[in-house]
């Protein structure tokens, strides 16, 4: 699974940071969250699909 942060969209309220450390970091810069892996973990998958539907902007891109 690959996926990206819409940063036109992305609020920065770190529900993704908290629900998946391993796949998502706050960049306090940017106020912004951010992708650490080029490819999710399949351990990690369904932890990333929940990240997108309670993304309420939407700002979670599942690609493949």
């Amino acid at each position: 699974m690959k996926i990206k942060i819409d940063y036109d969209l992305c609020m920065g309220d770190r529900n993704c940071n908290k629900l998946c450390p391993e796949v998502f970091e706050y960049d306090q810069d940017k106020l912004q969250s951010r992708v650490l892996v080029d490819v999710v973990p399949k351990r990690l998958e369904a932890l990333v699909e929940k990240a997108a539907r309670e993304c309420a902007p939407g700002a979670i891109i599942i690609l493949e």
